[in-house]
């Protein structure tokens, strides 16, 4: 298949203590929001995936499962999986991305005792110090 992206990153290392399918389709994900997969490309068969990774076939189809319901691909019977192209789509699984980064970050800075905006502040004044 001739594709000029790579549909998950290089290395990719598998989280023990959660699904396959689930960090596959959050990492496809991130790659689609991030522009990284192209709106429109066609994306490699279940088979295909599921073969390049070394997985189980059914971890692959849920992978793309996961995909298709939040809306960033589309299979067509006969014709292959593609990225959607509905912009609007793309647009809100990012802002997804973003809230729960937003959520995580938060809770972070709270473990700490601290603010966001404290965090951010250190980052700023890190960043100087480098």
């Amino acid at each position: 298949m001739d594709q000029s992206f790579e549909l998950l990153p290089e290395p990719f290392q598998i989280n023990p203590t959660l699904p396959i399918y689930e960090q596959f389709a959050w990492a496809i994900q991130g790659r689609i929001v991030s522009g990284h997969i192209p709106p429109g490309s066609r994306l490699p068969s279940v088979r295909e995936l599921a073969a390049g990774r070394g997985v189980n076939p059914t971890t692959a189809a849920r992978t793309y499962q996961e995909l298709e319901r939040m809306g960033l691909i589309v299979t067509y019977r006969g014709q292959g999986t593609f990225v959607t192209r509905d912009a609007a789509l793309i647009g809100e699984a990012r802002k997804d991305i973003m809230r729960k980064a937003i959520k995580e970050f938060k809770s972070a800075a709270g473990k700490l005792g601290l603010t966001a905006a404290q965090l951010l502040e250190f980052d700023k004044e890190d960043s100087h110090d480098s």
